[in-house]
């Protein structure tokens, strides 16, 4: 058995600093299903110091329902 590079759909990265997870491959999937493939990427920028709170406001959602409603 070799490094673990796959696991439930998510791509492992293990390197000297920490194991990183991501999903390209799923994002990749995703945009190729729906002919955005070749589309442009571009920078959306985040506060990485804001944290990211919940809504107290906010209504519960069935995440699994919206998000098949979306795709």
């Amino acid at each position: 058995m070799g490094e673990l590079t796959f696991f439930l759909g998510l791509q492992v990265k293990q390197k000297k600093d920490g194991i990183f997870i991501s999903q390209d491959k799923y994002i990749a999937e995703i945009l190729e299903k729906f002919g955005l493939s070749e589309g442009k990427s571009a920078s959306t920028p985040i506060d990485a110091e804001m944290p990211l709170l919940k809504d107290s406001d906010g209504e519960d959602v069935d995440v699994h329902t919206y998000s098949q409603e979306n795709l």
